[in-house]
């Protein structure tokens, strides 16, 4: 049996019971309030996809979650074609697309085992997903495998060091003597998530060219996101509503979570 085949499936049973950005729904088929909820929060999001400079371009979305951004590949008019790992997930952008008026190409699939051929896409978008693959540089290689040469990977990955892991860590970390990233990979949503730092990124993405590096606040960095579950004792709600936005703004730039990497695949 393979060894990594027990944690996958741990992820796999995480976003099937709680597919991304399901908290946000305002009734089990409100996709525009996920939405709303999604770019206010993440309004980089079009600037890093670029969706509207896909327009019959060959794209690829691994791990399309709700469907959000899946969906804007389709307006955009790209040749569009998503996986995820989670079966609910898939169920749901299918849905969300359907009911927006286009049809799909979307399949329950592993980031680390594409079910393509070699070049066959002219983009790869992730956003948010191969950290929470046990085997990340896999789904990196991968990734690269399946893209055309020249074509371009856009990849958003957690970044190391970040405030939501110093959160993290001085919640579950500092009194059981884990590091800041141990705090990540037990606690930050599904099991066994991962952070990067950017010359760990230049290792991930050897094979590519012209690699571009962004650090940007999460919601989580900020507390900007509706909390969890966990998250909703009177403490947390006082956290939640004092936390120093406005500071955190102005010195912690270094500190963001996420990662948007943008590369081009080797000739």
């Amino acid at each position: 049996m393979n060894p990594i085949a027990p944690q996958k499936e741990e992820v796999r049973k995480f976003w099937n019971a709680d597919p991304c950005g399901t908290r946000y729904l305002e009734g089990k088929e409100d996709f525009d309030a996920h939405a709303r909820a999604r770019y206010a929060r993440e309004p980089y999001i079009f600037d890093f996809a670029q969706f509207q400079s896909a327009r019959g371009l060959k794209v690829l979305e691994i791990g399309v979650g709700m469907g959000a951004d899946y969906l804007e590949w389709l307006k955009a008019e790209a040749q569009a074609s998503g996986v995820d790992l989670s079966a609910a997930s898939i169920e749901r952008s299918r849905q969300r697309c359907e009911q927006a008026g286009y049809q799909t190409d979307l399949r329950v699939a592993d980031a680390e085992q594409l079910p393509f051929p070699d070049d066959s896409f002219d983009l790869v978008y992730s956003y948010g997903v191969m950290h929470h693959s046990p085997n990340t540089p896999q789904c990196i290689r991968e990734a690269r495998r399946v893209l055309k040469p020249g074509g371009q990977a856009r990849i958003m990955v957690y970044h190391h060091p970040s405030i939501t892991g110093a959160m993290l860590w001085l919640r579950y970390g500092f009194l059981r003597g884990k590091s800041l990233r141990q705090s990540v990979f037990d606690h930050l949503e599904s099991p066994g998530t991962k952070t990067y730092t950017c010359d760990q990124v230049q290792q991930l993405l050897d094979g590519f060219r012209d690699l571009e590096m962004r650090v940007v606040f999460s919601p989580g960095d900020l507390l900007l996101h509706q909390p969890s579950e966990r998250f909703q004792s009177g403490f947390y709600r006082l956290v939640w509503k004092l936390f120093p936005r406005a500071l955190v703004r102005q010195f912690g730039r270094r500190w963001g979570l996420f990662l948007l990497i943008t590369a081009t695949k080797a000739s």
